[in-house]
């Protein structure tokens, strides 16, 4: 089992920034790849980004360039840098994490799930 601890969420104006983060523990080394998840009320859940730990990324088209996924190895903490925030991208953020790395370039569902962070844009 991996367990997480998510932190980082918060309300914040249009066009302001945000930084959440995701530290696992428990059988973390099968694990291969972490990223995030969304949902929003009354939508699917999308997937954000996505980072083996090999340092491969993948992103939402709704996010490039605005948001930056990182991995600290050593602390086998994720981290998601989100920046120019929209209303749109009011969610909860789901922590997630995977053992085949490659999941981040698929639709397969990750293994494992956090409590979720609630991320809230408005003015």
């Amino acid at each position: 089992q991996v367990q997480f601890v998510e932190s980082g969420g918060g309300l914040v104006q249009p066009g302001e920034s945000l930084r959440l983060s995701c530290a696992a523990s428990g059988t973390i080394a099968s694990i291969g790849a972490m990223g995030w998840y969304r949902q929003a009320p009354g939508k699917p859940r999308e997937l954000v980004a996505a980072i083996t730990h090999s340092g491969l990324t993948n992103y939402a088209d709704s996010v490039k360039g605005r948001f930056t996924i990182s991995l600290d190895n050593g602390k086998n903490t994720v981290y998601l840098r989100m920046n120019s925030l929209k209303p749109e991208d009011t969610a909860v953020y789901y922590c997630v994490a995977h053992r085949d790395s490659m999941i981040i370039f698929t639709t397969a569902t990750f293994e494992y799930w956090g409590q979720g962070t609630q991320v809230t844009v408005s003015s």
